[in-house]
């Protein structure tokens, strides 16, 4: 903040686009209450009813993953890796289409009918590795999310030129209350509808701007500058000079798989699906959503560095000779180059359908992570259980307090990663042991507790990507997180095979058996045992 305090920021933001964007802060959150009216259940709150089919099912799970979070860290990839990033793009749309063609673990978990992943967990372990795996997934969930609304309000706050920390302050509380308001009220409904009507306005936003970028740049200007910047590392993803590699492929072409099957937000689709075959199509269709939500984002960054490249001021400030500016830095090229270039009234419907995309994002994962420890951590151990009516109400204070987190957290840590690799490393606290025990889970009859229990305990320690928590353990880890993931990943593996082998579970369900081995019995039944197979 401090270096661009004495920089002569312009931008085009005026009157009529603070209007548009405050139209469209009421327009929104009105659905979302307007939602509630057709919340009679836990299922319909959590699942949108289980009736959501494929053109819905393919602009939510767009719209959740292409956040304003997402154009933010995306561009930053752009402005740090020019064209080479775009190789992420790539992978994410391969990874997200096998995914949909095969059903891996999505077609399994619908035809289940579980609503959320640990309770899976429960079905075919036993309850108390739903709370383990529940307490992790929202831990790691609620950390991922802990810098967007940091990243977004930066957006926000640059577009409009405010850029002292007690504006990005108010910033962030206003927008939070908004997301928290209609999650809270409409449940996955509102998740649902809200996704479709952002989907739209930021679908349109991202095609208007882009063609206005290349008309103000010129394809050639870019490629050129580009080259003059970085070189051949502005272009090759596999030179270790784009910042990038072959080791940081690998993991971009692993976490885009299982981000898809395994991270409980896209698996919320795959739960609210009306069928299985809407399933696999919502995944396959979603994959080129996967591919545009990068490619776009990367271009814009690539535009933001040709921009402060052409301008000695911003150049200064965010090309530092010898060295790269500060990661929270970098998240501000993009909307201060698009502030001074589009002109007023389009900034401000790209500004509401930024915010579209944030509180896409927002309510999603508020909503989801909230109904994890609802469902699977609280309500398991709840004696007697817990009523509809008392579920909502504790999934609705949950969210409250992860807004209050969120608040906190984006303002207290810092920033050290890029913020792709922040994201990155915090969900691969859960999903690295959560690939292993429902690979193991659905796939290997063997499976046993201990393998899941040994599974997760590994996965936890992703946690020593972070760059402030080798800090604190003195320690100095190469790369960009993608060494630890690759590494952990077969750990777990060989943690769930090693301790399932050694530790099996005292009984054994063959097919067709009934669950009458108690509470801490491995549930495998007819269902599950036909929803492997099927996987």
């Amino acid at each position: 903040m401090d270096a661009l305090a004495n920089l002569q920021i312009t931008t085009n933001f005026g009157t009529k686009d603070w209007i548009i964007v405050a139209a469209f802060f009421v327009a929104a959150t009105g659905a979302g209450i307007w939602a509630m009216r057709f919340i009679r259940d836990m299922e319909d709150y959590v699942v949108a009813g289980r009736s959501v089919r494929t053109y819905l099912g393919v602009a939510s799970i767009i719209a959740t993953e292409l956040g304003l979070v997402t154009v933010m860290y995306s561009a930053q990839k752009g402005f740090a890796c020019a064209f080479a990033a775009f190789a992420i793009a790539a992978l994410a749309a391969l990874a997200g289409l096998i995914v949909g063609l095969t059903g891996f673990i999505v077609v399994p978990l619908r035809r289940l009918g579980v609503m959320t992943i640990p309770e899976f967990y429960e079905r075919r372990f036993n309850r108390n590795v739903r709370i383990l795996g529940g307490l992790i997934l929202a831990a790691s969930g609620i950390l991922n999310m802990g810098m967007f609304l940091k990243a977004d309000c930066l957006f926000v706050t640059s577009v409009v030129g405010m850029l002292s920390d007690l504006e990005l302050k108010i910033a962030m509380t206003v927008v939070m209350l908004s997301v928290l308001l209609y999650t809270a009220v409409g449940g996955m409904i509102a998740v649902v509808f809200t996704d479709y009507l952002q989907f739209v306005v930021m679908s349109l936003g991202l095609v208007v701007t882009s063609i206005l970028l290349m008309i103000h740049f010129g394809w050639g200007d870019v490629v050129n500058t580009v080259y003059q910047i970085k070189g051949d590392a502005g272009f090759n993803p596999l030179l270790s000079e784009s910042g990038l590699g072959p080791s940081y492929l690998v993991w971009m072409l692993f976490l885009g798989f299982i981000s898809s099957c395994v991270w409980q937000t896209s698996v919320m689709r795959a739960t609210s699906a009306e069928d299985t075959r809407v399933v696999r199509r919502t995944f396959a269709w979603g994959s080129v959503g996967f591919l545009i939500r990068f490619l776009i984002p990367y271009f814009w960054g690539i535009c933001a560095l040709v921009f402060v490249y052409q301008s000695p001021q911003l150049r200064a400030v965010f090309l530092p000779e010898g060295g790269e500016a500060p990661s929270s830095l970098q998240l501000r090229a993009m909307p201060i180059a698009l502030a001074s270039i589009l002109p007023g009234g389009l900034i401000g419907l790209l500004t509401a359908g930024m915010l579209a995309a944030a509180m896409s994002t927002y309510n999603t994962y508020l909503h989801t992570w909230s109904a994890v420890l609802t469902q699977d951590v609280i309500a398991p151990l709840v004696p007697g259980g817990m009523s509809t009516r008392a579920r909502i109400t504790c999934a609705r204070i949950i969210q409250t307090l992860i807004a209050i987190f969120l608040l906190v957290w984006g303002l207290w840590y810092p920033l050290a990663e890029h913020l792709w690799d922040y994201m990155a490393i915090t969900g691969a606290i859960y999903f690295v042991g959560a690939f292993a025990v429902l690979v193991g889970g659905l796939y290997w009859r063997r499976a046993s507790v201990a393998g899941a229990y040994g599974a997760f305990i590994c996965g936890f320690l992703m946690v020593i990507g972070l760059k402030p928590v080798q800090e604190v353990l003195g320690i100095k880890l190469p790369g960009r997180g993608e060494f630890e993931g690759l590494a952990i990943t077969v750990l777990a593996l060989v943690a769930m095979i090693v301790l399932s082998l050694l530790l099996p579970d005292k009984r054994k369900m063959e097919p067709g058996t009934p669950e009458s081995a108690g509470e801490d019995a491995p549930r495998l039944g007819p269902g599950l045992d036909a929803a492997s197979r099927a996987g």
